[in-house]
């Protein structure tokens, strides 16, 4: 039988089932409280992070709307790229607010500050950048940005598990940054999300989100609390923070597996466009530019290898169609195409990839 390549695929071992059984056994499998593994897996990304706090969620999207919950975003407006997955525009909607979006940098397809700047209002509170399939943002153009303006940085940081910036680890520097661990990510789960904090509101930014995640439950003494704020139920549960502990204990072998990986694509693939070299990117995805993509898609799966849209442009979709006009994020939402970029690809597989790319391209 034919080996079917995968485009996403964790890296699961011994580590993580063992310490799966011992959830499962231990029958204490979620505390809303976020004790045990969780408590566990927020300290440890948090000094992976270098962050100065660190709060551990359900989803990257979770994520994402308690972030944003943090600002007063009422009838005010949050600049996002629509080349995007739409959880990012649907938190801003969550709080109230409007996303504004900007076209994309055409080379690395995250947002382009010259766009965000030309789009900031008397309205905006927020800029919200994705770091677009690994690939860091010009985080030192957008926090200028912010700090001239007087608005907020918050990083959608669903694609960056690892990636670093300058030297410095996405999400060590911004006021929130969101993380998504859905089991497609560079650290999978079986489903999880956090949010890092930074700066002078950084402890209180964390009390009030502890108590968001759990239904806005504080001053708890044993069984008797208080709900002094309006909350979710956004906690994570013990099995994916055990998951995630082993994960990130490999985190960086792995994104050095999918950094080989990408090197490799970027000398020897003759895409029309394709993702740049980064050695800073933390490539969970790995896309590439095709003139006939339905066609395209289908030879790779004809040769079964899988692959992706990623994404369709969120300003287009019925929800949010207006009329914003972003002719890079049109040309290349139509053209682009993932390829599998993961660290259970061997060489066979890369090659094959590789050949059958240049093949139809």
């Amino acid at each position: 039988m034919t080996k079917r390549i995968k485009l996403f695929d964790p890296y699961v071992s011994k580590e993580e089932i063992s310490a799966t059984r011992k959830v499962l056994e231990s029958k204490f499998w979620a505390s809303g409280a976020g004790t045990g593994k969780v408590l566990e897996f927020e300290n440890k990304f948090n000094n992976y992070i270098e962050s100065d706090y660190c709060v551990a969620l359900s989803n990257g999207t979770a994520a994402l709307h308690l972030a944003l919950s943090l600002f007063d975003l009422e009838n005010k407006e949050v600049i996002v790229p629509s080349l995007s997955f739409v959880s990012t525009a649907h938190a801003v909607v969550y709080n109230h607010a409007k996303p504004i979006f900007v076209d994309v940098d055409p080379n690395t397809l995250c947002i382009d500050p010259k766009m965000v700047k030309d789009a900031i209002t008397e309205k905006t509170i927020i800029i919200l950048p994705v770091h677009f399939g690994g690939i860091p943002c010009d985080l030192n153009t957008l926090s200028i940005l912010s700090k001239t303006h007087g608005i907020g940085l918050v990083e959608d940081a669903a694609h960056a598990a690892g990636a670093s910036y300058k030297g410095k680890k996405i999400g060590s520097s911004s006021t929130a940054c969101c993380f998504s661990f859905h089991p497609v990510k560079n650290l999978a789960m079986t489903t999880g999300g956090a949010i890092t904090l930074n700066g002078k509101k950084s402890a209180i930014f964390n009390r009030i989100l502890h108590s968001r995640r759990w239904c806005g439950i504080s001053h708890r003494i044993g069984a008797k609390y208080d709900i002094t704020d309006l909350g979710w139920n956004y906690y994570m549960n013990e099995f994916s923070a055990a998951i995630g502990i082993e994960q990130l204990k490999k985190l960086d072998k792995m994104n050095s597996k999918r950094t080989k990986i990408a090197r490799r694509y970027s000398k020897e693939i003759d895409a029309e466009v394709k993702m740049p070299f980064n050695k800073d990117c933390s490539y969970h995805l790995y896309w590439i530019q095709v003139k006939n993509r339905d066609r395209f898609m289908k030879k790779m799966q004809d040769n079964d290898i899988e692959t992706g849209i990623h994404y369709l442009p969120i300003h287009k979709m019925a929800f949010y169609k207006g009329r914003s006009k972003l002719p890079i994020t049109e040309a290349a939402a139509k053209k682009i195409v993932s390829i599998p970029i993961h660290s259970n690809l061997d060489e066979d597989d890369i090659n094959k990839i590789i050949k059958t790319v240049n093949r139809f391209s």
